[in-house]
């Protein structure tokens, strides 16, 4: 039996399409410091991928604060990242050209992210690219964010696409568990300090950078 047909990419937006994952952290770590937690940058890399009201739970799940407000946190972060990416948003390398490659090939394109409408639509609007996409889907407003696999679930329905014929592309390790857990193809480019890592062996196939896609594209097609 042979692979299974391509007729879909679904990108996630964070560390994939946009260089934000930097400016979550720093975020994430002004707001919880702020709060009083004595946490590290570094220690901000556990919650890649992951909601961003996800995010604040796990924190305060290792170092309870008081006067405890999950969205008015999760806000807080989510409004310095809107603001980063609004005045200094860059696009990954070779986001244009792999965007291109799928549309030349006569594949649909998706985006599935955990973050809000209010960052998907600063990045679509500093980037350009929203005429792109034939669905955006956020996990937002759903029961569970990634690793749970219903954001790509929906990207796929919204997209009329059987998952399986589904190409997922991902930074994070909760979201490449989340695109497996849909039973969908996957391509993990996670950043380069933690690319040796062997936790990205769940990927079907590891990339540089997304210049590599199109070539990927062109031998799956």
């Amino acid at each position: 039996m042979g692979k299974p047909e391509l007729k879909a990419v679904i990108f996630d937006m964070d560390g994939v399409l946009i260089d934000s994952e930097p400016v979550w952290q720093i975020a994430e770590h002004k707001v919880m410091t702020e709060l009083g937690l004595n946490i590290s940058i570094e220690d901000t890399v556990e919650t890649t991928g992951l909601r961003i009201d996800q995010v604040v739970t796990f924190w305060y799940a290792r170092f309870p604060w008081p006067n405890y407000d999950n969205q008015k946190t999760a806000q807080a972060i989510v409004d310095q990242v809107v603001s980063h990416i609004t005045a200094d948003g860059e696009a990954m390398l070779g986001v244009i050209s792999a965007l291109k490659s799928c549309q030349d090939l006569g594949l649909k394109i998706g985006l599935a992210t955990s973050s809000s409408s209010d960052i998907i639509n600063a990045v679509l609007n500093r980037l350009e690219i929203r005429e792109y996409f034939q669905s955006i889907e956020s996990a937002e407003h759903l029961a569970y964010g990634k690793p749970h696999p219903e954001v790509y679930l929906n990207c796929a329905n919204g997209l009329n696409i059987d998952p399986i014929n589904c190409l997922a592309i991902e930074d994070s390790f909760n979201g490449l568990v989340a695109a497996r857990a849909a039973n969908m193809q996957t391509i993990a480019i996670p950043e380069a300090k933690f690319a040796k890592l062997p936790k990205w062996v769940i990927a079907h196939q590891q990339l540089g950078d997304l210049t590599f896609l199109p070539e990927v594209l062109a031998s799956k097609v």
